[in-house]
């Protein structure tokens, strides 16, 4: 098959998985895409689970996805630390998550860059004002994500990730550097880990703030399902962004194959 797609990241929540079940059809989709030879991303703005938890929970709903394949905010600071010999890292994060970045809990030494992720198990004031301290004497603020809040099944709201990065922000007069939706690098970090360039490239999700506008910001295919948040999201005048959209990720391979016909050989 020709096409000009030859990778794929697929959001998680809300296209192939949603609240414990695999979307209909999604296990499916996904082996038929991956017979086909596309190479398959999964991206989650979830940053409070490790890759093997994330993958213990897809798993469990008959997704087949491989370590390699999921990309998570905590994959992308990995990846970007990477490209940084040397750095010293704190990071405010659960003791399960920092391990996997090689980080620090805490430090009096001078440090290159404060991440900071899901940080509910861990953070008290010395280990804030560590942060502010390291960030005012030159540290690169990284952010996994921005959620203010988040709401558990019962309805029970918790500040969230994106209120700890506000509050280091103000106190230090600097910016966070994105590493979730819908932020270009960390599209552009999913779509470098796949061997592709973003030309070649497709995003397929249900939430066209972000799933459709990373793609977009990395000039991708963006396609967009609806299932997960996408009537909502339509709802408050978000929807249609994308490029295609279809109803749900089982009509993706087919939309390939069409798009793929339509291309010169």
């Amino acid at each position: 098959m020709s096409c000009p797609v030859r990778a794929l990241l697929i959001d998680i929540n809300g296209t192939v998985f949603d609240h414990g079940i695999a979307v209909d059809g999604a296990p499916g989709a996904v082996h038929l895409l991956r017979d086909r030879g596309f190479t398959l991303r999964f991206l989650t703005n979830t940053e409070s689970k490790t890759v093997e938890k994330t993958l213990e929970d897809l798993r469990g709903c008959g997704l087949d996805i491989d370590p390699g394949e999921l990309f998570t905010p905590v994959v992308a600071a990995r990846t970007l630390l990477a490209d940084h010999p040397g750095a010293r890292v704190l990071a405010l994060m659960s003791d399960e998550l920092r391990a996997t970045l090689g980080a620090l809990r805490s430090t009096d030494d001078h440090c290159t860059h404060v991440v900071v992720g899901d940080c509910q198990e861990v953070l008290d004031y010395p280990l804030l004002n560590d942060a502010f301290r390291a960030v005012r004497a030159g540290a690169e603020l990284i952010a996994l994500q921005r959620g203010a809040l988040y709401r558990t099944p019962d309805g029970e709201e918790f500040i969230d990730t994106g209120a700890i990065v506000a509050a280091l922000e103000y106190g230090t007069g600097r910016s966070a550097r994105l590493l979730g939706k819908p932020s270009g690098e960390y599209f552009g970090l999913a779509a470098r880990s796949t061997g592709c360039p973003p030309d070649r490239t497709a995003v397929i999700g249900n939430d066209g703030t972000t799933d459709a506008a990373g793609g977009r910001a990395i000039g991708a295919t963006t396609i967009q399902v609806r299932t997960g948040k996408y009537e909502a999201r339509a709802a408050e005048g978000a929807g249609g962004v994308a490029a295609h959209t279809v109803d749900s990720i089982a009509d993706v391979p087919a939309l390939l194959e069409t798009l793929a016909a339509r291309t010169p050989d």
